[in-house]
């Protein structure tokens, strides 16, 4: 391709990218998944629109002259010819690939269409970029970190939900770790990925914002407060009178150059003095200073020092960026801490069913749209319920606590009345003297309707109806089989009644 043709066609893909950014911008999804997709294909089209400026400015720069050759060929020349040459050399190539397709550029920055009427849904640039938990970027997925933590040692047990409340607090007497036992490679590991999770998250969320430049800044005001030494529990110890450097964690306790140990304090630091291990390494220490092996100088512990401070630094480093990281995703913070706590109260089977109804309004926008969008025919803006919770007096959604308290969530089948299911014990309860249930219960045969309460089963009803119907036979008294006697006098009396008299003399 000729240099002047390539600038041509830069200028116009600019165009085209600036088009597809303006297109993008000017609409406004309604859901999360569909809004964080937009900014991310708004961010790329920004990266190709730098990646093509800068050979724009590259081919006008002309470092190698060839473009104002081409001037030059074209200006002093005839045009003619060289127009006649270069589409000769069109007509050569097309000749040599005769089925070569040609590309639309109208269509290579346009928005992808969402599904319907007929269409299949696009692929998106962010179902690959969360995962379940974060539910494309409006939670935290700290389970990893909140593994890496219980791992460690001498660390608080804190769940899950303790955790989203202290894991960017770092000092010892809130779940942290003590100075001394931070020194490890499982702690540094566990703070650099906690790190680089929370730096993911962002860049991931806020595709349009200069992640960059953020942590930039986090560093440079790290920088300056490290130099000031104003990190507390990080601070560098002044060196002690008796010449030993001390990088220790509490202000009482000593380092000890030979050993390179840290103790609790001064009288345990003279009685380790007189040690078998301390004057071994005293004279280990003595003998590489002669030889000179040992760069540290005598009574300084200047080396050993300057390596702990340096793995402090990187320490106190991550610690800072978390902190600050946290910080400015906090209501993402507070949203996770939210949604945990709410689906500590749900059920397995509720929990699946409110990721289905999640994946359902994602993977079916159009008709998402159609139900929830805007307002209704009446003019009343419509309620986005995706677990089908009942409606207050209101007409909004119950509470989910409300819901739960009352167990809505439970279902009841009654075979009396057709197989209905009743949500709630007190929906279910309330339905033996509705006429549903009454008028299954007449069909069966059953006039005593007080009698069949918590009967939900058909051969249940039946068996019980005919029980107290042998009953009622049982003690029902026929007057027709009793017999009758009559005395003397004709007076007409029961048969019993006729021989107690007759035994007592009295007929």
């Amino acid at each position: 391709m000729l240099v002047l043709e390539e600038q041509r066609y830069i200028h116009e893909d600019l165009e085209r990218l600036e088009q597809g950014v303006a297109d993008r911008i000017r609409d406004e999804p309604k859901h999360i998944r569909d809004r964080l997709n937009r900014d991310h294909e708004i961010s790329q089209l920004l990266d190709q629109i730098q990646i093509q400026s800068s050979n724009l400015l590259g081919i006008y720069k002309d470092d190698t002259g060839v473009r104002s050759h081409e001037i030059q060929q074209i200006g002093t020349g005839d045009p003619f010819e060289e127009f006649y040459k270069q589409l000769k050399d069109v007509r050569d190539h097309h000749a040599r690939y005769p089925n070569e397709q040609a590309e639309n550029s109208e269509q290579r920055y346009k928005a992808k269409k969402a599904a319907g009427d007929g269409l299949e849904a696009m692929p998106s640039i962010v179902d690959s970029l969360f995962s379940g938990e974060e539910a494309y970027g409006r939670f935290f997925d700290l389970n990893p970190s909140h593994e890496a933590y219980l791992n460690l040692p001498t660390v608080k047990r804190l769940t899950y939900l303790q955790y989203l409340e202290s894991f960017d607090n770092f000092a010892p007497g809130y779940g942290g770790v003590k100075r001394g036992d931070k020194l490890t490679d499982q702690y540094f590991k566990y703070v650099g990925q906690l790190a680089e999770y929370l730096e993911s998250f962002m860049r991931r969320t806020r595709p349009l914002e200069d992640v960059g430049k953020v942590l930039a800044s986090f560093d440079k005001e790290f920088e300056s407060a490290w130099e000031k030494d104003e990190f507390e529990g990080w601070k560098n110890e002044v060196p002690s009178a008796n010449g030993t450097a001390k990088a220790t964690t509490t202000a009482d306790a000593v380092w000890c150059d030979d050993c390179e140990k840290e103790f609790k304090n001064e009288n345990v630091y003279k009685n380790h003095l007189t040690g078998r291990k301390h004057l071994k390494a005293a004279e280990q220490r003595k003998k590489r200073q002669e030889d000179g092996s040992d760069d540290t100088p005598s009574g300084t512990g200047a080396g050993a020092v300057s390596a702990t401070r340096l793995k402090e630094r990187a320490l106190a480093e991550r610690e800072y960026r978390v902190k600050r990281l946290a910080s400015a995703m906090s209501t993402e913070r507070s949203d996770t801490r939210v949604n945990v706590e709410r689906k500590q109260g749900m059920t397995e089977r509720e929990r699946q069913q409110e990721l289905d109804n999640l994946m359902n309004v994602y993977e079916n926008p159009q008709e998402t749209a159609e139900d929830g969008e805007g307002e209704d025919e009446d003019g009343e803006e419509r309620i986005y319920n995706p677990l089908k919770l009942p409606l207050a007096w209101d007409g909004k959604p119950i509470p989910f606590w409300l819901y739960r308290l009352h167990g809505l969530g439970v279902e009841f089948k009654c075979e009396v009345c057709g197989n209905f299911v009743y949500m709630g014990r007190r929906a279910f309860d309330k339905h033996f003297n509705e006429a549903r249930h009454v008028y299954g219960l007449k069909c069966l045969g059953v006039n005593n309707t007080s009698l069949f309460r918590d009967i939900t089963k058909i051969d249940e009803a039946v068996k019980l109806w005919e029980k107290i119907q042998r009953e009622k036979k049982r003690t029902t008294v026929d007057e027709g089989s009793v017999v009758q006697m009559e005395d003397g006098e004709g007076n007409v009396m029961p048969e019993k009644v006729y021989y107690d008299l007759q035994k007592q003399g009295l007929l």
